[in-house]
């Protein structure tokens, strides 16, 4: 399967639930954008490290990150390996002692060792297709946030009866206005609403 690169391009508050955060990853030399919705604390891990902030007692990441380095094992890349049940799913793949590791991983913590580590994230062309919300124009530049976590809204869970009885027209032009208002969590469920219409 082939491999896309991500980057982290927005760390949001979701805008229907006070509790999540939305980690947002872009696409690396394209326009597809793919949301996730997190929980705060994740939010914050991952904030933590991209400020390079430097708490007065280790979080859970930065132990796991120094035990790993004093093993001598770094992570090489992070990689979403799976959608299931709209849940993603990723893997740590590590390498020390002559070996190459994969090890399952929230894809929230997953994001927060790759900041540490300073490694790249990918995911593969299918979940992209899948999941990713595609940008005509990218021209904001939004500011990175905290933590991170692996919930993904569920394809389960019902669209609201507004998208459904929206023209497809609407439909295009809600989506646009979602982007640009960077709610991905509202781009995401009319996404859905429009996957669902094309079969």
């Amino acid at each position: 399967m082939k491999k896309v690169e991500l980057d982290i391009m927005a760390l949001s508050h979701s805008a229907t639930n006070s509790n999540n955060y939305a980690v947002v990853l872009g696409e690396v030399d394209g326009l597809r954008k793919l949301p996730i919705v997190i929980g705060g604390f994740e939010a914050q891990a991952i904030a933590v490290a991209m400020e390079d902030m430097e708490p007065n007692r280790p979080l859970t990441h930065d132990l796991f990150m120094n035990t790993l380095k004093i093993f001598d094992v770094a992570v090489q890349e992070v990689v979403i390996n799976e959608l299931i049940d709209g849940i993603f799913h990723a893997l740590l793949i590590c390498e020390g002692h002559g070996g190459v590791y994969e090890i399952d991983s929230r894809t929230s913590d997953a994001i927060a060792m790759a900041v540490r580590f300073d490694c790249p994230i990918y995911t593969y062309e299918e979940i992209l297709a899948e999941a990713g919300i595609v940008m005509e124009e990218d021209t904001s530049h939004p500011e990175p946030a905290d933590e991170t976590t692996a919930a993904k809204p569920s394809r389960k869970r019902s669209t609201p009866k507004t998208f459904e009885t929206m023209s497809d027209a609407d439909l295009n032009k809600s989506l646009d206005a979602a982007l640009e208002k960077e709610d991905y969590e509202k781009a995401a469920k009319i996404r859905d609403e429009i996957n669902k219409r094309n079969g």
